[in-house]
């Protein structure tokens, strides 16, 4: 089953520190944004639809909670116990007083802490809402020991009072709204969703981790500070109650105020000072917003593909990279054939000449069998011009015909070349550096290479080192448009018809088959895709990939092909469906081997699920982690801007899984660190931080 992208528009970046509000029942929708003062276009990505599969046909085989005996498998915290803060009473309420050092040092200590087992917080953190039968079914059936809050939790939430998250914010802060009742004088709110049924309710665990956490209160403003300690110090005291009466009691966590502002932090801990007070990103903690548009540019950063030609994502205006180009051609939406203005850029007066920014139709936009010859025609010329552009040469005059368009002759005739001052340096780009450039990359790299479409896809992708996805309709378009390309191209003006038709007719198998994507190269050696992919064993080869590693799903080869492809080469993970239930991490250590295996060997391994974005996702995730030396959610934005053109979607399951990976790879490299004197290893950020963030970076695709 291929995966198709369809179009999105480009819509402002949101800065991660935009409030964010919660209320039942959660939904990715309700997601409020704050947006950031200055507008940066996003990768041009959706979601997939990734299926479940079918309920268990058992009852599932995840333990209960940890016992509720004190202390017991829960995580220390330097907050608990609270007797060494100073306390404030208000009848039967108390709240603890904190300074600047003590909130910094509990923030690192619990980023040292072992998180629990996935098996003691799953399913609850799915979200079991008693009325949603749907859910509750398919995860928990009869075991309601399933259902209760775990007792194993105890985390450290941060709340700005005022709930502006966009200046003076710390390492984790939330707001007010994301975990507290409005109006209710103290109460949590009901995140887990009424109705529905899902395994990505990232939204939801902000307000879930809230709940099982001591709460520190800081801000500027004493008064507000404390009113609203208060007030979450009721709604423990509620949420501990309710508990109670159910016969599931709970640990007892407490509400503490910061007592200093948050210009000391800034001046002695600016360690957790996420962003400062003037509303600037520090650097000092990860923001997963700016490392996907770092991974992105790393990705798409712009390279010359041909001679004078260089395709990439659109410089900022103004900026030092945009100063390098004489022409910039971006693909676009909104984008028009126009090859009259790149004649006329050619024709005209070298001296002198300003910057050009023309434009193009994007990928997909040109759809046959409904395109017109005029259509064709301007695609032709639009790459004959880049190419004379880039030359600094016009076409000889005896080769236009009466409309003005020229023709390559066929080696018969030749005729003196007039040559302008200069060859221009010419940018073709778009958004994300290649999802609206990719027609018009391979149409000008056939045309500039004499090389065969389905060749200058292939060469475009693993010599040129460039990503891109193309659309059903490019392919199309594309393999109609390959014989006139070869045969008006400058480098094939010496082939006749003949010997063009023969190399238009020798396609590959594996272009059949294609649907325009290929899969997603994440490392040298590791491809990330989908079942189709899996499914057209040709294209594989011709990427240097021999062996596949499939995840809880089946190829579907012709009978021959699996011994031919070398039954050793290939690695099938079985039962492991995207349902939030079924395990990855006992198979990390078996399918990161095999991926090593094929690097030993100089060769490339596709991962692969169904969709390619939740367990395929998951074990490229966990390479990239340990290869690279990378926390989970830097190794997240990674592997995200390198699936083109789709959001990769670990259910939450998986995305614990890949936050205890790493505090298992860096576990196992603490004792070589203590050597060289580094501090101890501590996760980047905490569960309810990056649930939050992933939430918020997939709202603008969600439909």
């Amino acid at each position: 089953m291929a995966t198709i992208a369809v179009p999105r528009p480009i819509v402002p970046h949101r800065a991660s520190s935009g409030i964010v509000t919660l209320s039942p029942p959660i939904t990715l929708e309700t997601i409020d944004t704050q947006q950031a003062s200055c507008a940066i276009p996003i990768p041009n990505k959706h979601l997939p639809v990734c299926p479940t599969g079918p309920a268990p046909v058992q009852e599932p085989n995840t333990p209960p909670p940890s016992p509720a005996r004190e202390n017991d498998g829960r995580r220390p915290s330097l907050l608990h116990p609270p007797d060494r803060y100073t306390r404030l009473e208000s009848g039967p309420l108390s709240i603890f007083s904190v300074n600047a050092a003590q909130v910094a040092a509990a923030i690192e200590y619990i980023s040292g802490t072992s998180l629990p087992d996935p098996s003691q917080v799953f399913p609850w953190f799915h979200g079991l809402h008693p009325a949603n039968n749907i859910q509750q079914a398919f995860f928990v059936a009869k075991r309601r020991t399933l259902r209760r809050t775990p007792s194993c939790l105890r985390g450290v939430t941060i709340v700005k009072a005022d709930g502006n998250l966009a200046a003076s914010r710390l390492k984790g802060a939330i707001a007010p709204h994301e975990f507290l009742q409005p109006g209710s004088e103290g109460e949590f709110i009901e995140a887990d969703p009424k109705v529905g049924f899902s395994v990505r309710n990232f939204q939801i665990q902000a307000a879930k981790t809230a709940a099982t956490s001591d709460i520190v209160v800081y801000g500027d403003d004493a008064t507000m500070v404390r009113k609203l300690a208060w007030e979450i110090a009721s709604a423990q005291s509620k949420w501990r109650q309710k508990h109670q009466h159910q016969g599931h009691p709970l640990p007892q966590y407490n509400t503490f105020i910061c007592v200093d502002p948050f210009t000391k932090f800034e001046k002695k801990h600016s360690q957790v000072v996420a962003v400062d007070s003037a509303g600037q990103l520090t650097g000092a903690v990860l923001d997963f917003f700016h490392q996907e548009r770092a991974e992105m540019y790393a990705m798409t950063k712009a390279s010359e593909i041909s001679h004078n030609v260089w395709l990439g994502p659109t410089p900022e205006p103004a900026g030092e990279e945009e100063q390098q180009y004489d022409v910039l051609v971006e693909c676009s939406d909104l984008g028009r054939l126009n090859p009259a203005a790149l004649q006329a850029i050619a024709e005209g007066s070298s001296d002198g000449v300003k910057r050009s920014y023309l434009d193009f139709p994007s990928s997909g936009s040109i759809l046959p069998p409904t395109w017109s010859h005029d259509e064709a025609d301007g695609i032709l010329d639009t790459c004959k011009w880049i190419w004379h552009l880039a030359h600094g040469t016009l076409p000889p005059k005896e080769d236009a015909d009466a409309d003005g368009d020229s023709f390559m002759s066929d080696g018969s005739e030749t005729t003196e070349v007039i040559k302008p001052s200069r060859p221009r340096k010419i940018l073709i780009h778009c958004a994300d550096g290649y999802t609206e450039s990719t027609m018009l990359g391979i149409a000008y790299f056939s045309y500039s290479t004499g090389r065969p479409v389905p060749d200058a896809w292939l060469e475009l992708h693993t010599v040129a080192k460039r990503n891109f996805f193309a659309y059903p309709t490019d392919v199309s378009l594309l393999h109609s448009l390959t014989t006139r390309l070869l045969r008006e191209s400058p480098v094939c003006a010496d082939k006749g018809l003949t010997e063009i038709t023969k190399l238009v007719n020798n396609e590959p198998k594996w272009f059949a088959s294609l649907d325009g994507s290929l899969p997603s190269r994440i490392l040298d050696y590791m491809y990330l895709g989908n079942l189709g992919h899996a499914n057209n064993p040709d294209l594989l080869k011709a990427l240097g990939i021999t062996q596949i590693l499939s995840v809880g799903e089946t190829t579907m080869w012709r009978d021959g092909e699996l011994e031919q492809w070398g039954v050793d080469n290939v690695l099938l993970i079985q039962g492991v469906q995207d349902n939030g239930i079924d395990p990855l991490t006992d198979n990390f250590e078996k399918c990161l081997e095999f991926i090593e295996r094929g690097r030993r060997n100089g060769t490339a391994t596709l991962v692969h699920c169904r969709v390619g974005v939740s367990r395929s996702a998951t074990i490229c995730i966990a390479q990239v982690m340990r290869s690279m030396n990378l926390s989970f959610p830097r190794a997240y934005c990674f592997v995200r801007a390198r699936r083109l053109n789709v959001i990769i979607q670990p259910h939450l399951r998986f995305a614990f899984e890949l936050l205890k990976w790493e505090e298992s790879l860096q576990t196992k490299h603490h004792a070589r660190d203590k050597l060289f004197g580094t501090d101890e290893s501590r996760r980047e950020l905490e569960w309810g931080e990056v649930a939050r963030e992933i939430a918020l970076m997939n709202r603008p695709y969600a439909r």
